[in-house]
């Protein structure tokens, strides 16, 4: 794909991070943004775990959203590096939205949040961003945007519902007005500059939260072995093999993975060899296994191999 050159004089490009509570949305308004999946998302909190860049293009603006996991109070060495992850992020984007639920009041994890962003001290403009209006009557919005308002001193407030589309291009829009004039950054066309092999590994990381225990999202990890086209395949009819590991913590959660007779293993193939065939544009042999990690969460040098040393 080739750059941009017929951009307009007041072109704008940029890069814009999404940061709040686990489970607000982000993910979720990141793919509306975009208009495709780069983001996993689920019912269940802290399912993020890389910061992925959705890049939007449009005719006077290009933006680049990098979307990070949930801000929490840490439990193990995992948490403690996706809030330091979090962190190094803020200070490198030119716009900063802060993702707040409509059908939840502030609690004080949103104050921790606002307080993190304080410590900007204005050099970032933050944009408040009321999600899930879908969910709550016209009246509840009007009172969530007014608590939002008095949480900090945002530049712009914006309610957004990324499910049923509204107001997902005031947010473009709004949040691109803060970007600074610059040609474009990414060649016209792209979306992510994600590896095929992350995007496939959180396919099937998202396949497999649903519907599992509450504890297991943070206990799961996966990992593409190795990906690679058949042999012996025409140009007309191509197959890649992909062969993922998926990691949990204890024996009894690789049961829940795998399910009786190897029906929930077997779910979670077929389901996200749909959204690999997509992004890879080819058919696919997907072949899973499912390994224990004793508490990898809190083992640096686990960390590390499953790629959540994010120092180097």
């Amino acid at each position: 794909m080739e750059f941009r050159t017929d951009y307009p004089d007041d072109y704008r490009a940029g890069f814009a991070c999404f940061v709040g509570r686990p489970n607000t949305g982000k993910s979720t308004l990141t793919n509306a943004l975009v208009g495709e999946k780069v983001a996993i998302t689920s019912a269940k909190p802290q399912t993020t775990r890389h910061t992925i860049r959705g890049i939007v293009h449009k005719d006077d603006h290009q933006l680049i959203l990098i979307d990070t996991p949930g801000l929490h109070k840490p439990r193990t060495l995992l948490g403690s590096r996706l809030n330091d992850l979090v962190a190094s992020t803020l200070g490198e984007v030119d716009v900063i939205g802060f993702c707040l639920p409509a059908d939840e009041p502030i609690g004080p994890g949103d104050r921790y949040i606002a307080s993190q962003l304080a410590l900007l001290d204005g050099r970032t403009p933050i944009v408040a961003l009321v999600t899930k209006v879908d969910r709550v009557p016209k009246d509840k919005i009007a009172e969530a945007l007014l608590a939002v308002g008095e949480l900090a001193d945002f530049a712009d407030v914006v309610p957004v519902s990324a499910v049923e589309g509204f107001q997902v291009d005031t947010v473009d829009s709004v949040i691109a007005a803060h970007l600074p004039k610059s040609p474009p950054l990414y060649p016209d066309g792209d979306l992510t500059d994600e590896p095929e092999e992350k995007m496939i590994a959180e396919l099937v990381r998202e396949a497999a939260l649903e519907g599992v225990r509450d504890e297991l999202p943070h206990s799961l990890a996966v990992q593409v072995e190795e990906m690679y086209p058949r042999e012996g395949r025409s140009e007309d009819n191509p197959l890649w093999n992909v062969h993922v590991n998926l990691y949990v913590e204890r024996p009894s959660q690789k049961a829940i993975i795998i399910g009786k007779g190897g029906s929930r293993l077997k779910t979670i193939g077929s389901e996200s060899r749909q959204g690999i065939e997509r992004l890879l544009g080819t058919k696919v042999y997907l072949d899973l296994h499912v390994k224990v990690a004793k508490d990898w969460q809190r083992d640096p040098k686990q960390l590390g191999r499953l790629g959540f040393d994010f120092n180097n």
